[in-house]
């Protein structure tokens, strides 16, 4: 199981604008910088968390990004489902009809309990957390 780059980048750039709005809206170009990210891949990403809700944009010569909700508010499998990222470790344990198997495997019941764990650390862990953990 592997986390796409699209999750990992968008995570941190949410966190870094968690981390960095304390003084008003975070630039774009900002962000880019200090998570080594292109600013066009960025701006995908940033996109796709506005439109979730996370992040609002601010215009203006000082406009940037702000969380539109408390960092308490935002769990990490709203994010990571926003970016495309399944918590099913196998197709199966979310679609049985994706595997002639399903009814009799002996192993989808394990999957099933791996894809729970995940999906349980995800949901009680928010941003707020991340930033109080500090690049873990």
């Amino acid at each position: 199981m592997r986390i796409s780059t699209r999750v990992r980048y968008g995570t941190r750039a949410l966190l870094d604008i968690a981390e960095n709005c304390d003084n008003g809206p975070v630039c774009l170009r900002d962000i880019a910088r200090r998570q080594g990210v292109s600013q066009p891949y960025l701006e995908q990403l940033i996109l796709l968390l506005k439109a979730a809700g996370f992040v609002r944009s601010v215009r203006g010569a000082r406009g940037g990004f702000l969380l539109a909700r408390e960092p308490d508010e935002i769990n990490m499998a709203q994010v990571v489902a926003t970016l495309g990222w399944e918590t099913e470790v196998v197709d199966c344990v979310g679609d049985p009809g994706t595997c002639s198997r399903s009814d009799e495997c002996g192993v989808r019941g394990f999957w099933s309990r791996v894809s729970k764990s995940v999906e349980n650390v995800l949901v009680s862990t928010t941003v707020a957390d991340l930033m109080h953990r500090k690049h873990c």
